[in-house]
């Protein structure tokens, strides 16, 4: 005897019902920080976004709605967007736009 045999027994007008859990929506708890960065890239500057708490499938999807909307190329993992040039502001926007805190770290 299982457990549902053993409820319809102590409840027995009780009529059994699908029940489906409703998906959690992510949400980012602290700001993504956005800087700005030369060093150890041969003087080549880039934007770095750091800071995600959530999937590494997320991530993709931010990097590259990012990447796709500026026109330019970029990478990202371990929790980091890396993309060329000096984009912070439009990067900032982007993410204002996609519902996300950010904040400016440096100049």
């Amino acid at each position: 005897m299982d457990l549902r045999d053993q409820l319809k027994n102590l409840f027995p007008e009780h009529e059994e019902q699908e029940f489906e859990m409703p998906e959690e929506q992510f949400r980012q708890k602290e700001p993504l920080i956005c800087k700005f960065e030369k060093k150890g890239r041969n003087g080549k500057p880039v934007t770095i976004v750091e800071g995600w708490e959530g999937t590494e499938e997320e991530l993709k999807k931010i990097s590259k709605k990012i990447k796709t909307t500026l026109g330019i190329g970029g990478s990202e993992k371990d929790g980091t967007i890396i993309i060329q040039g000096d984009n912070r502001d439009k990067i900032m926007n982007i993410l204002k736009e996609m519902g996300y805190k950010t904040k400016r770290v440096g100049g």
